[in-house]
């Protein structure tokens, strides 16, 4: 049976937000139909409660999103490339940020060895995270390893945004570009810098390595 209650509820709510928008701003929806101009790429996860624009208090136009379970960079992946290539070349973004958030489903999926289906041909590249740092996730506590490898997955993949031909051209024809990893905490509702950007070719290994110690010694309690 069609849940036409719940359908409706998305367009009543529809209506209230266009209504509030215009309130707020009377040209708001002229304006967004004629330009978009967002400064910043989001590549975040599909987790419903982490959405990109409410999260930093911006508006729809002002930031470029995509999103996937456990906010993965995989070079293989047509979509995620197509989205970077547009940001980059097309929109001149000038911020391209990856933002993970604890007791992300994905990354706790990956740390277990149990098959959760189709899921795990997708959630492999945290897996060899994980494995490729299991002695210095030994020695953080039981319950903080989930949130500990959430933060190392961020930095993975600043990393490997770094390492895309997308980027690599973007710094050798000088255009300002950064790329940054944060988190999000859905305790609070507060996103945490996790210091590994990189505005450069060169810039990013230093910097995933000093994150990567930074984020095994404040969950293993150093």
């Amino acid at each position: 049976m069609i849940d036409a209650k719940g359908m409706e509820l998305l367009f009543h709510r529809n209506r209230q937000w266009a209504e509030d928008m215009v309130a707020r701003d009377p040209a708001f929806f002229s304006r967004l139909l004629h330009q978009q101009s967002p400064r910043w790429l989001w590549i975040g996860c599909s987790d419903s409660r982490v959405p990109a624009n409410q999260i930093v208090g911006l508006d729809p136009g002002e930031v470029f999103v995509h999103r996937n379970v456990g906010n993965l960079v995989h070079p293989g992946d047509l979509n995620c490339m197509s989205v970077l290539q547009y940001a980059v070349e097309v929109l001149q973004v000038e911020h391209v940020i990856v933002c993970g958030h604890y007791g992300c489903g994905g990354v706790k999926a990956a740390m277990e060895d149990s098959a959760h289906g189709l899921i795990d041909y997708w959630i492999w590249s945290i897996r060899e995270i994980r494995d490729r740092h299991q002695t210095d996730l030994d020695h953080v506590p039981q319950e903080r390893r989930v949130d500990a490898l959430c933060e190392m997955n961020v930095i993975e993949q600043v990393e490997r945004l770094s390492e895309t031909k997308i980027l690599k051209e973007a710094w050798s024809r000088r255009q300002d570009l950064q790329v940054h990893g944060i988190i999000y905490s859905l305790a609070d509702g507060l996103i945490r810098d996790l210091e590994v950007s990189a505005g450069a070719r060169g810039d990013a290994a230093p910097a995933m390595r000093l994150a990567r110690e930074a984020t095994l010694a404040r969950h293993a309690g150093q």
